[in-house]
């Protein structure tokens, strides 16, 4: 019996489709966390996260309800190479923790293999403390289409989100395994079946 649950990263760039690939493997019963969920809790308000967001960048990141300003904070931090730093500064140890205690959590005999949904991975320097890094990738040019749609952008802000990322085929080389959606939805699901047929081997 393993003493241990093997510890698996999924990543990939914005809009690659990372979210659907977990909720693929989530469906085959692997346990997955969002580290984007964590990082939106660590700024919930009432949380030292977001008061240190507030010092940094001012009370103009809060909306009318005092919650962060999600959109505004965003046109910053994706034009400002510095203050996204300084924003990851404030959210990624907090995230780091969370995860790591979520894996702890997880009985190995039940669960051998957790998936842990880590968009900024190789940015932050993460793919060190997992056993396998799964990379969600399509073209580069679908990613930029995507993001438009999803988060109403236009392409320049689009193609500046992306920049703010290590380019997608980087990430695809540091790979244990990678998953593509540039085709159809069952396409990527049965990606997704072989993966994990791969990762319960060991």
């Amino acid at each position: 019996m393993p003493d241990r649950v093997r510890r698996v990263a999924l990543t990939g760039g914005i809009a690659t489709g990372k979210s659907h690939v977990r909720a693929e493997f989530d469906a085959l019963g692997v346990p997955t966390i969002d580290a984007d969920v964590l990082a939106r809790l660590a700024v919930a308000p009432g949380t030292a996260g977001l008061a240190a967001v507030v010092e940094r960048f001012g009370r103009g990141m809060l909306d009318a309800r005092g919650e962060l300003d999600r959109r505004r904070l965003a046109s910053i931090v994706f034009a400002d190479a510095g203050a996204r730093r300084d924003l990851e500064a404030i959210i990624h140890p907090q995230v780091q923790r969370a995860t790591d205690d979520w894996f702890a959590a997880i009985d190995p005999a039940a669960h051998p293999v957790a998936i842990a949904d880590v968009p900024l991975l190789y940015e932050v320097g993460r793919d060190r403390a997992f056993d396998r890094v799964i990379v969600v990738a399509c073209d580069p040019e679908t990613q930029v289409r995507r993001v438009m749609a999803r988060d109403q952008v236009t392409e320049a802000e689009a193609r500046q989100r992306l920049a703010a990322q290590l380019p997608i085929e980087d990430k695809v080389r540091r790979a244990s395994f990678v998953i593509r959606t540039d085709g159809t939805v069952e396409e990527t699901d049965r990606q997704v079946r072989e993966v994990m047929k791969q990762l319960v081997a060991g």
